[in-house]
């Protein structure tokens, strides 16, 4: 089901909150004193001025995560919808005031305090959120705390394959495309932590989400879905359409601070490797063209780096240390769709004349859209004579397919009861109803 993008963003906002938890068992020990951690951060939560999060709040999302999956974590409409929430001047005044003064009170106390001193109307409703947000707004609301002055940085190493994976973007050589004309390349790779195995990687013409998404479903293809993807703060890695897909597919997406990439060493070492052991071997005919270049690399990867004895694995290669490690990794099933995971999602609006434009081409849909905003769901590597899926309030509509202008001139068009006397008759040639009548009188 399709949701508006308020519901959705913050959907996904809960899901970055318990993504690191939902592969744990219930009842498992540590999740009580992560949950109290996560509520001690300051967070930007959509649509709220509110920076924190309860541990009990968090507690929920877990639960309702694991009943009904991502679908569970949209919020519902409020049902004071269309209703005032604003407090009165006058109590609001009152209830700043005893703030200030005891600010050691909790919210509930304070509304207590003021209602038994009859400053408050004891009859009156006062949501906690709403007193919230107004002590919120005032500043009456933060807590001083000691800032670290030095970051806790430890070498860590995950026991499982595919309890995480990294990402990452390296600049490649440039391969030959169309006639003479060389481009850059850019390198989108994975690695998984525990066993320095890379499930794939592939040489693109840009770094962008529209790259970046297919290589990422091939190696879930090939090695299985990720607990975790660890990645840096790049366009790429900080598209919404990107943390959708890992949301769908149970995967909690985890961003590298800023400026912090001693992080994702292990991949940063890789692409070392990488550059000494394959690009300085590469010769004209690997770069005469991308599919000759990702051919020479899978090439390399597969016979030699998975091949060759590690030393971060105590002297195993990578695919013996996966062949140890890997029986507890999460194999797509058949009743996952990762075909329809992957789909892009747009909105348009449906112009007069029945169609719509995506990357430039024009498609033509069903005329009781016209007017109306769709969202259209497509796989930009396939091409546009495929069609693209149309949906409007929730429910598929059709398969649109790219307009044939001329193949139109020849389609009897569905009239409305309201048509002028004007307009041509049913038996007028429909290629020549449009043309401009003379004014002259007949002979």
């Amino acid at each position: 089901m399709k949701q508006p993008d308020s519901q959705q963003t913050m959907a996904l906002f809960r899901y970055g909150l318990i993504a690191d938890l939902i592969h744990l068992p219930p009842g498992s020990k540590g999740i009580q004193a992560r949950l109290n951690d996560k509520a001690q951060h300051a967070y930007t939560i959509p649509g709220s001025q509110r920076t924190r999060v309860a541990a009990e709040t968090l507690r929920d999302w877990l639960k309702a995560y694991r009943r009904g999956g991502f679908d569970a974590l949209l919020p519902n409409a409020r049902t004071d919808r269309g209703q005032s929430r604003t407090l009165p001047h006058a109590v609001a005044e009152v209830l700043l005031n005893l703030k200030e003064q005891r600010p050691e009170l909790s919210i509930p106390l304070i509304i207590k305090t003021a209602q038994e001193q009859g400053t408050v109307p004891a009859e009156l409703d006062l949501p906690r959120s709403t007193v919230h947000r107004l002590f919120s707004r005032a500043g009456l609301m933060h807590k001083d705390r000691d800032a670290p002055t030095d970051l806790d940085r430890r070498r860590f190493a995950y026991a499982h394959a595919g309890q995480m994976w990294m990402s990452d973007v390296m600049h490649g050589p440039t391969v030959l495309v169309g006639k003479g004309l060389r481009r850059k390349t850019y390198l989108i790779a994975f690695i998984d932590d525990a066993t320095r195995v890379v499930p794939y990687c592939a040489f693109a013409l840009s770094e962008n989400t529209q790259a970046f998404l297919p290589v990422f479903k091939q190696a879930i293809l090939r090695r299985g879905l990720p607990e975790r993807l660890f990645v840096d703060n790049g366009a790429n890695y900080r598209s919404q359409h990107l943390a959708l897909v890992c949301a769908k597919l149970g995967i909690a997406l985890i961003h590298a601070r800023p400026y912090q990439p001693a992080g994702k060493g292990k991949q940063e070492r890789w692409f070392r490797t990488l550059r000494a052991q394959f690009l300085t071997r590469l010769t004209q005919d690997d770069t005469s063209s991308l599919d000759a270049l990702n051919r020479r690399l899978w090439t390399w990867v597969e016979g030699e780096y998975h091949q060759t004895p590690h030393r971060g694995l105590e002297g195993q290669t990578p695919m013996e240390h996966w062949a140890l490690c890997g029986d507890q990794v999460r194999l797509p099933t058949a009743a996952l769709n990762l075909d329809d995971a992957f789909l892009f999602e747009v909105k348009r609006r449906v112009q007069r004349d029945r169609t719509l434009s995506l990357n430039g081409t024009i498609f033509e849909v069903d005329a009781h859209l016209v007017g109306e905003t769709v969202l259209l769901r497509f796989d930009p590597a396939l091409a546009p004579s495929r069609g693209i899926e149309v949906w409007h309030k929730d429910a598929f509509v059709s398969l649109a397919k790219p307009v044939d202008v001329h193949a139109n001139c020849f389609v009897r068009r569905n009239h409305s009861p309201k048509t002028t006397e004007t307009a041509a008759p049913p038996s007028t040639p429909l290629a020549l109803r449009n043309l401009p009548h003379s004014n002259k009188e007949p002979h």
